[in-house]
């Protein structure tokens, strides 16, 4: 009988037609969310008889269809690997063509399955794809164990890490970050890190987000999906993680520490959901920095040389605790309200010999005016203490509409001082000038959502919805030399901004199209306040705009395995308040660094054309073509910094963020996942993609004159992200994993290529409750240049400025995990949407 039914599941048609004979059909979705469940399976039997009639998987919406059925009395069977088998009884066939529809099938999840359902999840695709989006299994990425959502992101094909630390997908820095499709605002980076890998199930990637999602980040949207469950009882986990000692040397003042904890308990009855977590993780990376830099000053005829090497290390730790209850009274409500509160801490000390500094006259001389040699101790700190709280209401009507509402409140206090002191050398007793500058910026952020969802047309859904957000941010930044103030960079600011948007979009499928298309309507009034603390007036800058962000995506199914589809999204990239301080801070020794007050929102228009082939033996390959414009782009660009009599500071670099004109990107990203034999499993994604920046940067010093300069740039940037895994036995496996970035333009230089392999092994116990993982990052072993990059600047005549940033490789972490039964994770938390992007 499992023989027959096996070839039954694979040769029925899920759409075949028939006005001869009866059928039924339904759709089979998760309980818990309504989410489609595609090759589920659903079995017809005869009740008389109990023998099989028929049976058939579900596509990919999770529907079904069994069609030429006799007259007569019947029960169906769904069921799908992990969940709990759903009967449906007494369906009778009254007579030939009619046709029967039993709507929702809804499964959840069972106790009984949990072993089954690992052993048959660790087959299942790295990757699937869907009208809008790429779903990726987290659980394909074990090195990421023990580590945060940052680990687990930068293994997508479109993602890549820089050895800075900053994500960029498809070489954008601005990406919007969801939970559980619930939106945040913030650095990517940040957010993420606060994410324990361990929670994650999967990571979906819309590249070309819909006008129901807010326009913001140029580079779409990573939505993380927490693990849940639909079982009562109780859940209990804890992960622990602890590093083994460095293996390199970087003189490094205090060695590397890299241990943490994090906890969850979880608590379901039928109508409570109570989730309580805590979590501390410490985080060090040892490194260096190697650099050089000369300046050219016209004006005195001379050139001034500083080579320098030193540590460059980060020393990072976070805790915070969560908490979250979920109240369902009835199969229509559902309320939610959480609390989210912690800290977390953030320092690098950049402490640099600058040796052998001299100046040259004429230019182009060989000889020395002077050299001299200094010490930099460089220790910049940032603290976010953050508390903020959600709640959530969902009713869904008889007619199978649904409207939501989401509040949010936020606060954050940011600050942090950074101690800039310039010492002799090699006796560092001598002070030359000791440099303090701190700020306080303590952050309110609210966000209310509505939105409701129907079908009132034969030929699709409605969605419409209400967004508005509020951000109030402010700013006192003090800076001192040698326990004095200095008037000139002491300053105090002011960022308010609120955002009134709404959308309305239609999506169906019919046949062998799927579409959706939309367009959303946004307001945004922007006041931005600054002054210096010794002056009385205040300057203000204001920008408002109502603007459009229309989206659309089509999806064709040519066959059972291959899928072409194409998309348009309009996007907008906001600005920050660091961002728009135009006043400058002394970061480094040889550093200016300050914002435009002026600064203007990114514009982005989205163009994209992909094709999906599944291949045999569980293969498969997919391709996107895509073209992405921006205007009013923003860079991050060395100028000479100059006095207030307008002479060029010979020793000194400002760095300015601005607008810099426009860029486009031209790219194509493959990826493929393919299995040489059942046990071993790869999957690589190559992003390749022309990059241009075309502009003109106008800029105004501290000396009060404007200065412009010219920016273009040009290359062919590519990315390579290899995942490859090898199952020994059932609860072992070995996995490598190598992250490859190449030579990349910005808008007046150009960053190093970076790599980091990993391996990673990972072996289960006591019936798979304790999983221990082993991990080996950054392989290096001496004989290679793993993670570390190169940063270079330049304008002609002007500067020269590159800097080589080596960090920590060869770095072994042990990490066990312990579940203390068999029930599923169903936490769910609220994360920081406002401070985090300040951080």
């Amino acid at each position: 009988m499992t023989n027959f039914l096996k070839k039954v599941l694979l040769t029925i048609s899920i759409f075949s037609s028939s006005i001869i004979f009866s059928q039924i059909a339904g759709k089979v979705v998760e309980i818990d969310n309504s989410n489609p469940l595609e090759y589920a399976s659903v079995v017809l039997y005869n009740s008389a008889t109990k023998s099989l009639v028929n049976g058939v998987v579900t596509n990919a919406d999770g529907i079904f269809s069994i069609e030429n059925i006799k007259p007569g009395n019947y029960y169906i069977e769904a069921s799908f690997i992990g969940y709990q088998l759903q009967t449906i009884s007494n369906i009778i066939i009254n007579k030939k063509g009619e046709k029967k529809d039993l709507g929702l099938i809804k499964l959840a999840l069972g106790a009984n399955n949990q072993l089954n359902e690992v052993v048959v999840k660790s087959e299942k695709k790295t990757v699937l794809h869907k009208i809008d989006r790429q779903v990726f299994d987290t659980k394909k990425f074990q090195n990421t164990v023990g580590g945060n959502a940052v680990d687990v992101v930068k293994n997508l094909p479109s993602v890549t890490i820089d050895g800075l630390g900053e994500i960029s997908v498809r070489g954008s820095k601005g990406f919007t970050v969801l939970i559980n499709g619930k939106p945040t605002q913030g650095d990517a980076s940040a957010i993420l890190a606060q994410l324990p890998a361990n929670a994650l199930e999967t990571v979906e990637l819309i590249t070309a987000p819909s006008a129901k999602y807010d326009p913001e980040g140029k580079g779409g949207i990573l939505n993380i999906i927490t693990k849940k469950g639909a079982i009562n009882g109780t859940f209990a986990q804890v992960n622990v993680k602890g590093g083994f000692p460095s293996i390199e040397d970087y003189d490094t003042k205090v060695a590397a520490k890299r241990y943490g904890i994090d906890v969850t308990v979880n608590n379901r009855t039928d109508h409570f959901n109570v989730s309580v977590g805590a979590s501390y993780q410490r985080n060090d990376k040892a490194g260096r920095r190697e650099g050089d830099m000369f300046i050219v000053n016209a004006a005195e005829n001379k050139t001034t040389f500083l080579p320098s090497d030193g540590e460059r290390s980060f020393d990072e730790v976070t805790y915070n605790g969560r908490f979250n209850v979920d109240y369902t009274p009835n199969e229509s409500d559902a309320l939610s309200l959480g609390f989210f509160a912690g800290k977390r801490t953030k320092e690098r000390l950049a402490d640099i010999v600058y040796y052998d500094n001299h100046s040259i006259s004429p230019i182009g001389g060989s000889i020395r005016d002077y050299t001299f040699a200094y010490y930099n101790h460089n220790l910049r700190i940032r603290k976010g203490d953050f508390a903020l709280g959600s709640f959530d209401y969902t009713h869904k009507f008889d007619n199978q509409s649904k409207i939501s509402t989401s509040i949010l409140y936020e606060y954050t206090f940011l600050g942090g001082p950074t101690e800039n002191d310039n010492l002799g050398h090699p006796d560092n007793d001598i002070v030359y000038q000791r440099e303090y500058n701190t700020n306080d910026n303590p952050l309110y952020g609210t966000r209310f959502n509505l939105d409701y969802k129907w079908k009132p047309f034969s030929f699709g859904t409605l969605e419409t919805g209400y967004q508005y957000r509020n951000l109030d941010h402010t700013g006192k930044f003090v800076y001192e030399r040698d326990g004095v103030l200095v008037p000139e960079f002491s300053s105090d600011v002011s960022l308010k901004r609120s955002i009134h948007s709404g959308y309305a979009q239609v999506s169906a499928s019919k046949n062998k199209w799927d579409y959706a298309a939309g367009v959303r309507v946004e307001s945004m009034d922007r006041e931005y306040k600054e002054a210096l603390q010794s002056e009385t007036t205040e300057n203000v800058y204001n920008y408002d705009f109502v603007k459009l962000f229309p989206s659309a995506s089509l999806q064709y199914k040519i066959d059972e395995k291959t899928n072409i589809k194409t998309a348009y999204s309009k996007r907008v990239e906001r600005t920050t308040t660091f961002k728009m301080n135009s006043f400058a801070e002394r970061e480094h020794s040889e550093v200016f660094e300050q914002g435009d007050n002026t600064l203007l929102p990114e514009f982005i228009d989205l163009v994209e054309l992909g094709v999906t082939k599944k291949l045999k033996g569980g293969n498969s390959v997919y391709a996107t073509a895509y073209f992405r414009h921006v205007d009013n782009v923003i860079n991050r660009v060395n100028t000479l910094a100059y006095e207030e009599n307008g002479q060029v500071i010979d020793s000194i670099i400002n760095r300015v963020y601005s607008n810099v004109g426009k860029s486009n990107s031209l790219g194509l990203e493959v990826g493929a996942t393919f299995k040489p034999t059942d046990n071993w499993t790869n999957f690589i994604g190559v992003n390749v993609y022309n990059y241009d920046i075309d502009g003109v940067l106008n800029f105004r010093h501290r000396d009060g004159i404007e200065r412009n300069y010219d920016i273009d740039s040009k290359s062919t940037i590519y990315s390579i992200n290899l995942n490859s895994t090898y199952n020994f036995w059932e609860n072992a496996a070995l996995q490598f994993t190598f992250n490859y970035l190449s030579d990349r333009n910005t808008a007046m230089g150009e960053d190093s290529r970076f790599y980091s392999p990993n391996l990673t092994f990972r072996k289960k116990f006591m019936d798979d409750r304790l999983t221990a993982t082993l991990q080996w990052q950054n392989i290096d072993m001496g004989l290679l240049n793993t993670n570390e990059q190169r940063i270079t600047t330049s304008r002609a005549n002007q500067f020269y400025t590159t800097t080589n940033y080596v960090y920590e490789v060869d770095m072994v972490t042990l990490n066990l995990s312990y579940t203390f039964n068999a029930a599923k994770n169903k936490s769910k938390f609220i994360d920081s949407e406002f401070g985090k992007r300040e951080f």
